[in-house]
């Protein structure tokens, strides 16, 4: 019996194996690198189905992190691979530039309890990370990529459209996984944007913008927003009127300039 047979997925650590060849093989064609970008990490590669299909290309330079002890040396036995191709560890707390000097582009079948969190680190890291595609909860999918207007759009839409264009690209069922899931599942691609296009104003206090706006959704962002607007702010366009899931990331963007704006002349409360 194959040593493979032997790796069971763990609920502890939300593994839902990939087994479905074709599958993977669309995965890893999505992954379309720019110029001499050839860095690529896998997170939670666990029996590898993925990584075969991105270890054949030629243009990836691949390493992957990996939680689970059990399948890291599996994987090292797979590819010949040492411990600087196979990192045990976990990706939310993987200092990227341990990683590769360059940037690199992130790819997986992400375990769903922690999906959402590996979208905001990537956030964080989007100077190293300008392509990132991942197999995600169809729904956590929709969320991240859903326009303004729609009843999933949320503070991870806005927060992840201001740095990165999100394309919803195709839908998998749970018989694709071993164990099947509960759920259905959505692969999407994000790629940075264009330094002229993406969030040039402080990044911290957009978050809080937009946190506190959709925290109150049901409220207008006239009192959604009452802790953090300056005294007396004047509202232009009316877009105070409206809720936060009515207003597009350059609404929010440009009622984030005018409030920083409004603070630099009247020396109101900062933005925490």
């Amino acid at each position: 019996m194959n040593r493979q047979d032997y790796i069971k997925p763990k609920k502890s650590l939300g593994q839902h194996f990939l087994k479905d060849r074709n599958i993977a093989h669309q995965i890893s064609e999505v992954m379309q690198l720019d110029g001499n970008l050839g860095n690529v990490l896998e997170i939670g590669p666990g029996k590898g189905v993925l990584t075969d299909f991105l270890n054949q290309r030629n243009d990836l330079n691949v390493k992957v992190v990996e939680l689970d002890a059990e399948c890291v040396p599996y994987l090292k036995n797979k590819y010949g691979w040492t411990e600087e191709k196979v990192i045990q560890a976990d990706f939310l707390k993987l200092a990227l530039d341990t990683v590769f000097t360059g940037e690199m582009a992130i790819i997986g079948n992400f375990p769903y309890n922690i999906s959402t969190q590996i979208v905001f680190k990537v956030i964080e890291n989007r100077v190293k990370v300008p392509l990132m595609v991942g197999m995600f909860q169809k729904e956590v999918a929709q969320r991240i990529c859903s326009p303004a207007g729609s009843k999933v759009y949320g503070i991870t839409s806005v927060l992840t459209q201001a740095y990165y264009k999100a394309e919803y690209l195709f839908e998998v069922g749970p018989e694709v996984f071993d164990p099947p899931p509960a759920v259905h599942s959505s692969v999407i691609r994000l790629t940075r944007l264009p330094k002229e296009e993406s969030l040039q104003t402080d990044a911290k206090k957009f978050s809080t913008l937009v946190k506190t706006a959709f925290n109150q959704r049901r409220k207008t962002l006239r009192n959604a927003l009452k802790s953090i607007l300056p005294p007396d702010f004047k509202d232009n366009s009316s877009v105070l009127q409206k809720r936060a899931e009515q207003l597009s990331v350059n609404d929010f963007v440009m009622l984030m300039e005018e409030i920083e704006a409004a603070r630099i002349n009247s020396a109101p409360r900062e933005l925490p």
